[in-house]
């Protein structure tokens, strides 16, 4: 990663660059490491340099996550006909690029990013909610629930990795001890589906989540389709 060996031509740095630079020091050392110091040194430039193209750390940090998302979107036909299809493909994009760096992904994925690849998204999410027969506010709501849910997922599963090996497994055993030997007198409900419990895994979890969400949005396209024709 180091470049301070190679002669760098005065105003060759790119935004791009220090992006790449500063994903790397990030899951490797931490993103605590991203001082624009550190990046001078890995590219080698002086810092200034950096603070050239980044007014500070969290400009750099909102860049990070819009180059997450940026791959994110290039996995998305845009011309696909189903709008079904776009956000399914989007979302499930957008949790794998934010998987692959989950150091960069906790801290971003709650933010606003203000870049170019945000304003893609939200337009193609926008817009296929607009197919499915939403419009205005009712858009507006779903694109931002939409939007967090798959950003939340991420974090989620990004802030999880932070937890101990062991201790995660352990999580994830309670599915086939505690839970499987509950006294059914005192938790019925629980016990109705105690051998499905341990099935459902991460996956599945965010497929449906995105199924209810998708589900709903046909739902209120058909009804307001309907109160339209009766108007």
């Amino acid at each position: 990663m180091e470049r301070t060996g190679r002669a760098r031509a005065r105003g060759s740095l790119s935004q791009e660059e220090i992006v790449t630079v500063a994903l790397e020091i990030a899951e490797t050392e931490g993103p605590d490491a991203v001082t624009f110091r550190r990046l001078g040194s890995a590219l080698g430039v002086a810092p200034t340099a950096v603070l050239r193209h980044f007014r500070d750390k969290d400009d750099l940090l909102l860049a990070l996550g819009a180059r997450l998302l940026e791959d994110a979107i290039s996995q998305v036909d845009v011309d696909e006909p189903d709008w079904r299809t776009r956000l399914l493909t989007l979302c499930r994009a957008t949790r794998r690029s934010f998987e692959a760096h989950p150091r960069v992904a906790v801290l971003v994925a709650t933010r606003t990013l203000r870049r170019e690849a945000e304003f893609q998204a939200a337009d193609l999410v926008i817009g296929a909610v607009e197919q499915a027969g939403l419009r205005g506010r009712e858009a507006a709501r779903i694109y931002r629930v939409l939007a967090d849910t798959a950003l939340a997922w991420t974090a989620f599963l990004a802030a999880s990795r932070a937890v101990d090996t062991d201790a995660m497994e352990r999580d994830g055993l309670a599915w086939t001890r505690e839970y499987l030997v509950l006294p059914a007198g005192r938790f019925p409900h629980i016990q109705d589906v105690a051998g499905h419990l341990a099935e459902v895994n991460q996956e599945d979890q965010f497929e449906l989540a995105l199924e209810l969400i998708f589900d709903a949005v046909a739902a209120r396209g058909a009804a307001a389709a309907a109160r339209s024709e009766r108007c």
